[in-house]
C-alpha cells in the first residue's frame, strides 16, 4: 500500500506537465473523420518534422491504408529514408548526433497526442515566439526553454510577442488562418498516430452498448417469467 501511494504521488507532477500545467491551451477540435486533413498532416509531418522526430510505432503501409493514400504516393512523397513500404516510420538522424546538436535526442512522437493531449500539441505548434536568448532563437509558451528550432517558421513567419503577450507572426508563406489549419492538420495526424483504431473502437462500442441493452431486456423478461410464481 505504501509503495502504491508513493507511485501515485510521483505521478502527479508528470500528469500536470503532460496536461500543460497552468498554460492556456487552445482547442484543437480534431476530427478524425476528416481524411483530407489527416493526409495533409501526414505530408506536413513527413516534410517538416520527420527529419528529427520519428513515429516508429507506425508502419508506412498501415498509415497509407488507413488514410487512403496510395502506396505509390506514400513511397514518392512521404518516405525519405530509403525505407520499404512495410517498415516502421523511423527518422534518419542518428540519435547520438541529435543529442549533440539539440542537447537531447528528439523524442518519438507516435504517442505524444495521447500523453499530452491534442490541445497541448496544437498549442505547442502555435506557441513559438522569437527569443534571442535561446540557442535557436525561439522559445515556446507551452514548453518553455524548448530545445528545438521553429521548423514551421517559413510557413508561419517570425512570431513575436506584442505588448499584450499575444504572439503575432509576419513574413511567412501563410496567413494566420492558414497556419492555424497547418497546426490542426499536423495535430490531427498525431492524434490518429497515437490511436489508429480509435474510430473503430468507438464504433464497436455502440454495437456493444446496443447488445447489452437488448440483453438487459431479455434478462429482465426472463427474470419476471421465472419469479412470477414466487411473487
Amino acid at each position: 500500500m505504501k509503495k502504491l501511494l508513493i507511485a501515485l504521488v510521483a505521478m502527479v507532477p508528470a500528469l500536470a506537465f503532460a496536461s500543460g500545467g497552468n498554460v492556456h491551451l487552445e482547442k484543437a477540435n480534431v476530427d478524425l473523420h476528416d481524411t483530407e486533413s489527416l493526409q495533409r498532416g501526414l505530408n506536413l509531418f513527413q516534410h517538416y518534422c520527420s527529419g528529427c522526430h520519428s513515429t516508429q510505432y507506425q508502419r508506412y503501409e498501415r498509415v497509407a491504408t488507413d488514410l487512403g493514400v496510395s502506396l505509390d504516393d506514400m513511397r514518392a512523397n512521404n518516405i525519405f529514408t530509403g525505407a520499404k513500404i512495410g517498415e516502421l516510420m523511423e527518422n534518419a538522424i542518428p540519435a547520438k548526433d541529435a543529442a549533440k546538436w539539440f542537447g537531447a535526442t528528439p523524442p518519438d512522437l507516435t504517442l505524444v497526442a495521447r500523453v499530452r493531449g491534442e490541445d497541448w500539441v496544437y498549442s505547442y505548434l502555435k506557441g513559438f515566439y522569437k527569443d534571442p536568448s535561446r540557442p535557436f532563437g525561439v522559445n515556446n509558451t507551452v514548453f518553455p526553454s524548448v530545445g528545438m528550432p521553429h521548423v514551421l517558421q517559413e510557413l508561419q513567419g517570425t512570431p513575436v510577442k506584442n505588448e499584450h503577450g499575444e504572439t503575432v507572426a509576419s513574413g511567412g508563406k501563410l496567413n494566420a488562418e492558414e497556419y492555424d489549419q497547418v497546426a490542426k492538420d499536423i495535430t490531427g495526424f498525431l492524434v490518429y498516430s497515437a490511436e489508429p483504431v480509435k474510430l473503430e473502437r468507438q464504433a464497436l462500442g455502440w454495437w456493444v452498448m446496443g447488445f447489452l441493452f437488448i440483453f438487459f431486456i431479455i434478462a429482465y423478461l426472463l427474470k419476471k417469467e421465472y419469479w412470477k410464481d414466487v411473487h
